[in-house]
């Protein structure tokens, strides 16, 4: 491995005497010695800036079963020098969000599994629910309903992905104790909306897929029996379609690049010569007796590399959920105001607040507390002077000598109605004023 050319060496243990070993080129190229800080610092933050600039991104890991496609992907959670690409990102994403100015950010996040060419949702509680692909005209291949989670913080964003860890396939084999049964793929969408020169807002919406595909084996070495055989064969025919994908793309010859031949590959069909940024991950074993492996994934990522993209901003799509969130919003906000609990002239603080850790909190998040604070004082001062000023009312009907019995009688029941009534608009009210704080 020669990290400064960014090259691999590999010399047949079986060679003839004269024999010379294949030499790759690669963009970059880590060895034993390489830190997970250096893949992610040099190849992959520069692809999660793009994906938070609004561009679609696919970073995922391909190699011989027990070569650290999982260790590359998600590493060491605990230890910080050991955590992998996902990890990382995590902490990228939430790091430029929370530095950003003038800015909205919307961030969820989905996790599936390909186990034996069905699709499976692994945030559903149904783990038997086999999920459909399907297509749209203008966004493309998508699985219809599969589920999505609005994260807050990198604490959120971990535990929908511990969640879904719980419900993958791994089993033991001959070549892994833990090995990755199934391809899974965590999505992370994220929307911004910003005012653009034209005075107007504008979402971009970027897409992440975060792919951890399962090992490439031969059956003879795994030592696997039962189930295992049958999985071995389904993963490598998902396997050997990305193969064919690739190589079509690359050829220059082939009209038709059988995308439709795997669910994976229908699912990586932007990743792979469409609208996103990509990066393949490419894992090798040192061992001599997996020769023929390691000289197959060189030969496969060596083809990838040559896959031309054609990514693109993508900038006011249609079916954003933060669009959808800021008209909600601003619906609460009429109804608020028009209860009285929201003052229309909104204070602003200037001022960049201080968190308990030290970290600035932008002007948008200190407003927002402002204005939930300014809810719940208006609701409790509103329905408090309302109560008052009837039960101020009802006193006086009865203090009143001039009034006949039953015009007293009819007067103090109205009052006993219109406190029964504001005793419903104070229920609606606090409703609206807490579905309000919580989409905010």
């Amino acid at each position: 491995m020669d990290v400064k050319l960014g090259q691999v060496t590999i010399r047949n243990p079986r060679a003839n005497p004269g024999e010379l070993p294949k030499t790759f080129t690669f963009d970059a190229v880590y060895d034993a010695n390489s830190k997970q800080a250096d893949l992610y610092d040099e190849t992959v933050r520069p692809l999660i800036d793009s994906v938070l600039q609004g561009f679609n991104g696919t970073i995922f890991a391909y190699g011989q079963t027990g070569t650290g496609k999982t260790y590359t992907m998600q590493g060491l959670w605990a230890e910080t020098d050991k955590r992998g690409v996902i990890p990382n990102s995590f902490d990228h994403i939430f790091t430029h969000i929370s530095r950003s100015q003038n800015q909205q950010y919307l961030v969820r996040a989905s996790y599936l599994e390909i186990y034996q060419e069905e699709i499976r949702d692994l945030l559903c509680k149904d783990q038997t629910k086999k999920l459909e692909l399907k297509e749209n005209p203008e966004s493309g291949v998508y699985i219809k309903d599969l589920s999505s989670f609005v994260t807050k913080n990198v604490k959120e964003i971990e535990h929908v992905m511990n969640l879904g860890n719980q419900a993958r396939s791994v089993a033991c084999t001959n070549m892994n104790e833990y090995s990755s049964r199934s391809h899974t793929i965590f999505v992370i969408t994220i929307e911004c909306s910003e005012l653009g020169v034209d005075g107007e807002e504008h979402i971009r919406v970027g897409k992440l897929n975060l792919v951890d595909l399962a090992g490439s084996e031969r059956q003879s070495k795994t030592g696997a029996n039962g189930e295992r055989p049958k999985e071995a064969s389904k993963i490598n025919l998902s396997l050997s379609a990305l193969g064919n994908v690739i190589s079509s793309l690359v050829d220059g010859r082939s009209t038709h690049i059988p995308y439709r031949d795997s669910k994976l590959t229908r699912l990586l069909q932007d990743s792979l010569g469409g609208n996103a940024k990509t990066i393949m991950v490419a894992t090798l074993g040192p061992a001599s007796h997996h020769y023929d492996e390691t000289l197959s994934t060189l030969r496969f990522s060596n083809r990838a590399k040559n896959i031309k993209n054609k990514p693109r901003i993508n900038e006011d799509p249609k079916d954003t959920l933060l669009r959808e969130f800021q008209e909600e919003i601003a619906r609460l906000k009429a109804q608020l105001e028009k209860r009285g609990m929201l003052s229309k002239k909104r204070r602003r603080n200037s001022r960049r607040k201080k968190s308990v850790d030290g970290d600035n909190v932008p002007e948008m998040e200190a407003e927002e507390d402002n204005e939930e604070n300014l809810i719940e004082n208006n609701v409790g001062n509103y329905l408090k002077e309302q109560a008052e000023r009837l039960e101020q009312e009802k006193a006086a009907i009865q203090d009143d000598h001039s009034l006949l019995a039953e015009e007293k009688l009819k007067l103090i029941e109205e009052k006993e109605k219109m406190m029964e009534d504001l005793s419903k608009e104070q229920k609606a009210t606090e409703l609206l004023a807490v579905k309000f704080k919580v989409i905010l």
